[in-house]
């Protein structure tokens, strides 16, 4: 992308119909570390990517809980996703105090979604730059959307954003169909596989992803690096990559904006 006379305000069309600035955002999302998300009839499995900046910073933290039965993962800028994700939590928060009980995901999605639109029609915003995978459960079911910047939402079955999150994608793809009637625990395999492939011939360690699980019965929580690295062992998916698969995502580090993303 380059600059141009139509890109100096979110409120600016182009002659071709397009939001710059909107695409740029989405740009963000595309530059940020490899966060993915598969859901089964029960359970739903977030995962992310640990990046640091460098080798004397901690990484930033990738996965919120929001309640009990929903909880995001994000990619693209790290503040943008606490400012949602806050937003999300008091949101849960106010409903459960207004009607005494759970707010439902596919409803916190479309507020969500809605925050996001105000940004692209507002000439003294600018549109969030990070994307946020949802999961939850709730009476209808497990539920797993993707919020964009640009306002949008979708609902899947499995999803990855990121960097390098094409190669997570195909992954997904050869494999949703078995999701539906997965395990707890071969859902959570699928989503260290899925990370796997977009580590670019990196060895999967337990310290350098984090997984999140919800589902019938168990609340949002973050598996510890031991129950990760147990499982990372026993499902023997610690290795080399198998072929090109790692560099089918595209999308690399170079050029990265010079913030935690």
């Amino acid at each position: 992308m380059f600059r141009n006379q139509y890109d100096t305000d979110v409120t600016t069309w182009s002659p071709a119909g397009r939001l710059f600035q909107v695409e740029y955002a989405m740009e963000a999302v595309k530059q940020g570390s490899a966060a993915i998300g598969l859901r089964s009839k029960t359970h739903i499995v977030l995962g992310c990517v640990n990046k640091a900046n460098s080798e004397l910073s901690s990484h930033q933290k990738k996965i919120f809980k929001v309640d009990d039965h929903i909880g995001v993962a994000i990619a693209g800028l790290t503040a943008d996703g606490r400012v949602l994700s806050r937003y999300m939590r008091n949101e849960s928060i106010n409903y459960s105090f207004t009607y005494e009980s759970p707010l439902p995901v596919g409803r916190l999605v479309v507020q969500l979604a809605d925050k996001a639109q105000v940004c692209t029609q507002r000439s003294w915003k600018r549109p969030y730059g990070v994307g946020l995978l949802v999961a939850g459960l709730d009476e209808s079911g497990a539920h797993l959307y993707y919020n964009c910047p640009s306002g949008n939402y979708f609902e899947y079955q499995a999803f990855a954003i990121g960097s390098r999150s094409q190669a997570a994608k195909t992954y997904l793809e050869r494999r949703f169909e078995n999701f539906a009637d997965s395990s707890r625990d071969y859902l959570v395999k699928d989503a260290l596989m899925a990370i796997r492939e977009t580590l670019q011939g990196e060895t999967l360690k337990s310290s350098i992803c984090t997984v999140a699980v919800v589902g019938v019965g168990e609340p949002f929580h973050v598996l510890d690096q031991e129950t990760v690295q147990q499982m990372i062992d026993a499902f023997e998916i610690v290795g080399e990559q198998e072929g090109p698969a790692a560099d089918q995502g595209g999308s690399t580090d170079e050029g990265v904006a010079p913030m935690d993303i």
